[in-house]
């Protein structure tokens, strides 16, 4: 099954947004495709389908003045945060192809996190307060993603050495009374970020049971599946599953 790796690297959330909407209706025309995005984000606050202002505990003005953008998005969910230091993860697959249920993807999602953690000594687990894996009462990873057609988009965000002090500015997930967490807040080390995607990658090969191949961003490969001529004329509507719902 052809399965794709693209590092990123530091993207604008913006720009990573046209990318997964270009990649899903490649996915639609070839569903046994699969694309895995592994980047992290310029300091964005993102607001889910469900998100309003209400949990942004600052004004706009001030978090644009901490260089913070302010972007509503597709994906379920409320408000939350991305930053450098922070991995994020997009898988775009079909979930049909890969024979997986909306709440056997979320497991999946959950269980990369989970253990990717326990290879640094985190004992993370899960909480039935919002989907996501948690250190004791504190949040350190988080979901959100949208299916469209049966095909995924956005997923992941997995705090490693992220700058914490913008997540103390919302209710994250929704959530509130309620503190983020890193790697390196738990473990005091400042861990290599590149080794950490790489282990994420071998637990998706593993709990996906397919080979991934890395490319890169501008390889012929990646600009042909991204290509107008391979892409369907209209957008159909998306539906979200986030960390604060119950997916069916």
């Amino acid at each position: 099954m052809p399965a794709s790796w693209t590092d990123l690297g530091l993207m604008e959330y913006k720009k990573a947004c046209k990318l997964q909407t270009d990649l899903v209706n490649a996915c639609r025309q070839d569903k046994e495709a699969g694309f895995f995005l592994i980047l992290e984000h310029m300091p964005v606050y993102t607001l889910g389908r469900r998100g309003g202002l209400a949990n942004l505990a600052v004004t706009p003005a001030f978090a644009a003045s901490q260089g913070i953008d302010l972007v509503q998005v597709e994906r379920g969910g409320d408000i939350t945060y991305h930053g450098p230091g922070q991995i994020i993860l997009y898988p775009i697959i079909s979930l049909h192809h890969f024979r997986l249920s909306v709440r056997g993807y979320i497991g999946i999602l959950e269980e990369i996190m989970l253990r990717t953690a326990r290879d640094y000594n985190i004992q993370a687990k899960r909480d039935v307060r919002s989907h996501g894996i948690w250190v004791r009462d504190q949040k350190m990873g988080s979901l959100g993603v949208a299916i469209r057609h049966g095909v995924t988009s956005h997923g992941l965000g997995l705090n490693i050495q992220t700058d914490l002090k913008p997540f103390t500015w919302i209710n994250p997930c929704g959530l509130t009374h309620t503190a983020m967490t890193s790697f390196f807040e738990q473990t005091g080390d400042r861990c290599n970020i590149e080794e950490v995607k790489a282990v994420m990658k071998n637990h998706c090969e593993t709990l996906f049971r397919l080979k991934i191949r890395e490319t890169f961003p501008h390889t012929p490969v990646h600009e042909s599946l991204t290509s107008p001529a391979c892409l369907p004329n209209s957008v159909a509507p998306v539906t979200s599953y986030t960390s604060e719902t119950e997916t069916p």
